[in-house]
């Protein structure tokens, strides 16, 4: 037995195989890449017992060992090849005991290829509720492996499947015979397949005749010596899966009648299959997922606003407490016009992006999610793409970093790219703490027919507008990008569940920390080089501009001389001479070369934009008075040196809106399409339509509005 035993975890999707996988492993989690492919994975600890603690290696969800994406590739090349560092000592197939026929395949198939195995039944508990009784011994018995009864959401039978898969590692044990020979077809090709790779294995020698172009451990010559054999003995793939999946699953019937006794009466449909007719209907459907968005977003800002104040408000206070009780100087200045105001000008937005990914966890563990994406295949692919794009671009709303690494499981490389390429449009979390402080400049929190927030009315027009913009810029990708690949989305429905509070509230506390964690870095960064460039100029030009102003302005009160003092001083630094480098560029959008200064900095990431102007605004006031006052007033209050009114006017407000919908203004976001896309070329389109489109929308908006 190994010292070190590799567990990995396989199953069908949404058979509770993450969840087992949270299990076994708590929080001794790791994140990371399998080895020679970019499809990240999930590994863990658990302890088996006193004395060994096996890796615990969470493989994607697949149907088959058939692939048809990139994770499914992944799969298959593991199981595959024993040389392969995940290469599992116990594999633990996870399957919905609801739904045994179907999730038999992929286990029969796992077992075939001679990897020691455990059966996890799982979802025993959804089974009983639709009337079906399993015999897990009787189901032992004629699978030839261990069976374990579990339950992946609460941790019951862990204490079973410890002692079977403890079994398997001391004393190994494989089904009498295969569920499928292909012997029993092409005996010749098989023969002469094991032979050339000295394999002991005849489903395993199949495994190489079909999928041999796909494997990456083989190198060339001898795929080109499986290519004369195929050759020789006029192997058909196509007829001979076929016929392999119609006889696997005569014998899995065989199997299932003997172990599960089903006593719902023939017809009668589950209560979950009741609410899919109304949340699948094909007008319903997607007017009661409208109504879900709506509330989500009234939600945003009517439970998250007074969090908000209290926050914003707080970090006010502290900072005119900090100028209040230090010493005078650059460091005190860096600390509370620098880094307290930039990182105060992303805290201040917790709260709504808690309640964003508190109500989208609550959506995903119920099962309405699957559902959403069920109906809105049905617009995709007007719009030329696969189903299984409605997946990355729901993912993008959080991030475009992780949707667009799930377009692997897309298997056409045409609508991977297309996904790729218009997922960043999706509204990400970065982009709220934009959206709100602008909207709540422009838009009055005034009630619309006594129940709908016309604030959030307008936050859910700006995510439309980025579905909307996402789909049309799909469909002339579609018309520019051809190919005679076709795309097909399959996707089982789980049935509805209670949400666990505690997945929940990790997965909440997860997307917050992360948000926190990674904007916070960057935000620290770049608010105490925004400061040191908002703070210097060159030359003394500085002291230049303090002079001339109190000359100019001798007799102004003294609150209104330092204001004026402070705006010149940061007119003349070098943050100051950038902005007036592009506001040339920006000025037919309406935006000035502070606003110019905010764009600058936030293409780093797209949440740095609020940090910034905080920051800018925190440096270019000199009033006393100024210390306790929050970013929003400081917008309010700013005017426009040319009219003397109001900067922050609805045609700016909207223009700024508008550019940040469409603007790709996020590093990593790009860095991840090169990576995925293996080039430079997709990264530098995305990068060029996208700015092209923010640019050109934002003018329209502007001059339309001023």
């Amino acid at each position: 037995m190994s010292t070190s035993p590799i567990l990995a975890l396989i199953g069908n999707p949404n058979a509770g195989k993450s969840s087992l996988f949270n299990q076994l492993t708590g929080m001794r989690q790791k994140t990371g890449n399998f080895p020679g492919v970019t499809v990240d994975k999930k590994s863990g600890t658990w302890t088996v017992d006193a004395q060994l603690t096996a890796t615990v290696v969470d493989l994607p969800g697949v149907y088959s060992i058939y692939p048809k994406s990139l994770d499914e590739q992944l799969v298959t090349d593991i199981l595959a090849n024993p040389a392969h560092p995940d290469y599992p000592d116990v594999a633990v197939v996870v399957v919905d005991a609801s739904n045994l026929h179907r999730n038999l395949l992929l286990f029969t198939q796992v077992a075939d290829l001679g990897v020691p195995t455990v059966l996890a039944l799982n979802m025993l508990d959804v089974a009983m509720k639709q009337s079906k009784q399993v015999n897990s011994v009787r189901l032992a018995m004629r699978l030839g492996v261990p069976v374990v009864r579990i339950n992946a959401r609460t941790g019951e039978g862990i204490d079973s499947l410890k002692k079977a898969v403890m079994g398997q590692l001391e004393h190994p044990t494989l089904p009498g015979q295969l569920f499928f020979d292909p012997a029993d077809g092409e005996p010749d090709l098989i023969t002469d397949t094991k032979e050339h790779y000295q394999l002991t294995n005849n489903y395993l020698a199949l495994q190489y005749i079909i999928q041999h172009d796909g494997f990456s451990f083989l190198n060339r010559s001898q795929q080109v010596g499986l290519d004369e054999i195929i050759k020789k003995h006029n192997f058909s793939e196509p007829t001979f899966q076929a016929n392999e999946t119609i006889t696997r699953y005569k014998r899995i019937a065989t199997v299932v009648s003997e172990a599960v006794t089903d006593q719902r009466p023939i017809g009668q449909p589950t209560w979950s299959q009741k609410f899919d007719r109304i949340l699948l209907h094909p007008v319903w459907g997607y007017a009661i997922f409208g109504m879900v968005l709506l509330l989500i977003f009234q939600a945003i800002f009517a439970w998250a606003q007074p969090f908000m104040d209290a926050i914003d408000t707080g970090v006010a206070w502290l900072n005119g407490q900090l100028k209040a009780s230090l010493p005078a100087g650059p460091l005190t200045d860096l600390l509370t016009d620098g880094i307290l105001a930039g990182i105060g000008g992303i805290l201040v937005f917790i709260p709504q992006i808690a309640f964003l990914f508190l109500l989208v966890a609550l959506l995903e563990e119920s099962g309405y999610m699957s559902r959403v994406m069920v109906i809105m295949d049905r617009i995709m692919r007007k719009f030329g793409l696969n189903g299984r794009s409605v997946v990355p671009l729901i993912s993008g709303v959080a991030c475009a970093v992780p949707a667009i690494m799930a377009t692997r499981s897309i298997g056409t490389r045409r609508d991977r790219l297309i996904t790729i390429l218009v997922t960043p449009l999706m509204s990400c979390s970065a982009r709220l703490p934009i959206y709100t402080i602008l909207i709540a400049l422009v838009v009055p929190s005034q009630r619309v027919i006594g129940l709908f927030n016309l604030q959030g009315l307008a936050l859910m027009g700006l995510y439309l507008l980025g579905l909307v913009s996402a789909l049309l810029s799909a469909y002339v990708l579609k018309l520019l990008l051809k190919t005679k690949e076709r795309g097909f989305f399959i996707m089982e429905l789980p049935t509805f569940k209670l949400p666990r509070w505690n997945h929940v509230g990790m997965t909440v506390y997860d997307s917050v920390r992360s948000f926190v964690w990674e904007a916070g870095r960057v935000i620290l960064a770049i608010s105490i080089v925004l400061w040191v460039l908002a703070s210097y100029g060159p030359g003394n030009a500085i002291e230049q501009a303090e002079t001339r102003v109190r000359k100019e302005n001798a007799t102004l009160a003294n609150d209104d001389l330092q204001n004026r003092i402070a705006s010149e001083r940061l007119e003349a630094s070098y943050a100051g001479h950038f902005g007036h480098f592009i506001e040339p560029a920006i000025r037919p959008l309406g935006y000035d070369w502070k606003i110019g200064i905010a764009l600058l900095s936030s293409f780093a990431a797209r949440e740095v934009f609020v940090g910034t102007m905080s920051t800018i605004y925190s440096i270019g006031s000199g009033d006393d008075d100024g210390e306790n006052t929050t970013i929003r007033q400081r917008l309010r209050e700013e005017r426009n040196p040319d009219t003397g009114q109001p900067m922050y006017t609805p045609a700016l407000a909207w223009s700024l809106l508008v550019f940040y919908v469409f603007a790709m203004m996020c590093m990593s976001t790009l860095a991840a399409t090169q990576r995925e896309t293996k080039s430079w070329k997709w990264p530098a389109v995305q990068l060029a339509y996208m700015m092209i489109l923010a640019y050109v929308s934002a003018f329209a908006t502007y001059q339309l509005m001023k």
